[in-house]
């Protein structure tokens, strides 16, 4: 699947190829595939992938200081959050859109941050998915940190944290990866493996898979087909269960490709050739699951059409929700620098309040 360093093909679960073709086989005993479980998904994907289309638009016309992009990537997040229960929580990186919408966040929390008008502006408790984490590998300790504290209360929810492949050859990420073996948290570990860590290719990265790398640690580790949202969703359900079953703590490496730079002030053309880019849309997610619903009878055109346009309503209303959003105050840095405004703070904020105002 692809020219760097990943893990043999037969180690690495699919169930519907890049055809549309269904594994009946594969999927016997791991996985009920209904026409709902294939719409739902297919619906999730096609919004995703327009929300960060439109989002990247919005940064282009300077609407947003930056945006990083999560085109190709779409079945590795809605697969992996599907799996999950709501009460489940999830620690994200900070492209991991399609699972955000997924969690019922809107456009306006997703685009704030980018537009400079918050630094996090969701509630983690209602949505049970934390603000998105801009320093590489932070919230995989953040996440260890959590399911130490789920498994000291005692119920049966599991953490469950996004990073990349990048992110996994930070040292947070490998201290988190010990902790949650030496404790034996209740957490799962979900690598989407997009092959470039911003210019530098897996196989500068690493050796060997990196599912080895977290079975060297004591974590319960396997490799999915990142690209086929059938295989993520049943791969996510299986090792959710297990961890919420009191196993070793898991690891998912989906291996998909980041279509997109790294960012929208990253130039990918610099160093990856066309010729890796065509192989890789040669495995779109979405297009994947279009065929399969297709040649199942599970949807016909009419059913394209309404998530086309539920998918230019959502276009939408993310450019209206970015415009709307309000200008950031500097009063509030003041406000926000310690969870209770201090004495000296206060009188800080005033005379900033009171030189502004005396320009008006």
């Amino acid at each position: 699947m692809s020219t760097n360093r990943t893990a043999a093909a037969d180690d690495v679960l699919q169930l519907v190829d890049p055809a549309g073709t269904l594994n009946e086989q594969a999927a016997a005993g791991i996985l009920d595939v209904t026409d709902d479980l294939v719409r739902t998904l297919y619906r999730d994907m096609v919004l995703g992938r327009r929300f960060d289309q439109e989002a990247y638009s919005l940064q282009r016309q300077g609407e947003l200081g930056l945006w990083l992009m999560s085109l190709g990537q779409e079945a590795a997040q809605a697969g992996s959050i599907r799996a999950l229960r709501a009460d489940d929580r999830v620690f994200p990186s900070y492209r991991e859109h399609v699972a955000a919408l997924c969690r019922g966040i809107s456009p306006a929390e997703l685009l704030s941050q980018w537009r400079g008008a918050s630094h996090g502006s969701w509630d983690p408790e209602r949505y049970h998915f934390h603000i998105y984490s801009l320093v590489l590998a932070t919230q995989t300790l953040h996440a260890v940190g959590y399911a130490m504290g789920v498994r000291y209360d005692a119920t049966d929810s599991v953490v469950f944290t996004y990073f990349g492949d990048g992110a996994s050859s930070q040292g947070d990420a490998n201290e988190a990866l010990n902790w949650a073996a030496v404790t034996s948290a209740p957490i799962v570990f979900f690598c989407q493996n997009n092959g470039w860590a911003i210019s530098t290719p897996a196989s500068k990265q690493y050796a060997g898979p990196l599912r080895e790398r977290a079975r060297g640690f004591g974590l319960d580790a396997v490799s999915v087909d990142g690209n086929d949202v059938l295989a993520v969703y049943a791969a996510t359900r299986r090792m959710a269960e297990r961890v919420r079953g009191g196993g070793a703590p898991g690891f998912i490496e989906a291996h998909t490709y980041r279509r997109s730079g790294h960012s929208t002030s990253d130039d990918p053309k610099r160093y990856r050739d066309s010729a890796e880019l065509a192989r890789w849309e040669a495995h779109d997610p979405v297009e994947r699951v279009r065929l399969l619903l297709t040649a199942r009878g599970w949807a016909d055109e009419d059913y394209f059409a309404t998530v086309a346009a539920e998918a230019e309503e959502l276009a939408l209303r993310t450019r209206q929700a970015c415009r709307a959003l309000p200008e950031p105050s500097l009063s509030d840095t003041f406000r926000n620098t310690l969870c209770e405004e201090t004495e000296a703070l206060r009188r800080e904020r005033e005379g900033f309040e009171t030189y502004r105002e005396s320009f008006l």
